[in-house]
């Protein structure tokens, strides 16, 4: 399992292939689609945005509430499809990641390839387990929104799986293909 840390540049996102297991630390930012819709708005307007995109990751999670003597609680990845509408946009900007779970349109993989940005997938159905690995939790921005508020977290050793690479690989067809029956 290879370790990488956070403020992703292009060389450390070429370097990523699709299959492999990672290991990430650093800071990572959590959004969902109702906090993409501002930031993109944001963005639209020329607004100053709630965190710096140039080499950000962002988590498509919506923690729940922490239990006593945690950081954060049950913190697993979200849909990422319902981000795809927005996520060209980050990257244009400068995200370099995104964690989440299931399959990209072809237009998010043209703009990863473009940008050079990579698309991770956490492990669903862990997400107390994965919680561990957060070590810090902090909101930043849209706290109105509750459990989809943007968090800025530090996290040691977060797994996840390089889903889909800058060169378009994509792991969700390449295990379709795999299996295919001719």
């Amino acid at each position: 399992m290879r370790k990488i840390t956070t403020d992703f540049n292009d060389q450390l996102v070429e370097s990523l292939k699709v299959g492999e297991e990672v290991l990430i630390s650093g800071t990572i930012y959590t959004a969902r689609d109702a906090a993409h819709k501002l930031i993109v708005e944001c963005i639209e307007r020329n607004e100053a945005l709630p965190f710096d995109l140039m080499g950000s990751i962002i988590y498509y999670a919506g923690p729940t509430p922490p239990k006593p003597e945690k950081v954060i609680g049950s913190c697993g990845p979200t849909t990422s499809g319902r981000m795809d509408a927005y996520a060209p946009r980050l990257m244009e900007k400068g995200m370099k990641g995104m964690i989440g779970k299931g399959g990209r349109t072809e237009e998010v993989i043209h703009a990863m390839k473009k940008y050079k940005c990579v698309y991770f997938a956490s492990i669903g159905g862990a997400a107390a387990l994965i919680a561990d690995a957060i070590k810090t939790c902090e909101v930043i921005a849209y706290p109105e929104l509750g459990p989809e508020a943007v968090r800025k977290l530090t996290v040691v050793d977060y797994p996840c799986i390089v889903a889909i690479d800058v060169f378009g690989n994509d792991i969700y067809e390449m295990g379709v293909n795999q299996y295919k029956i001719t």
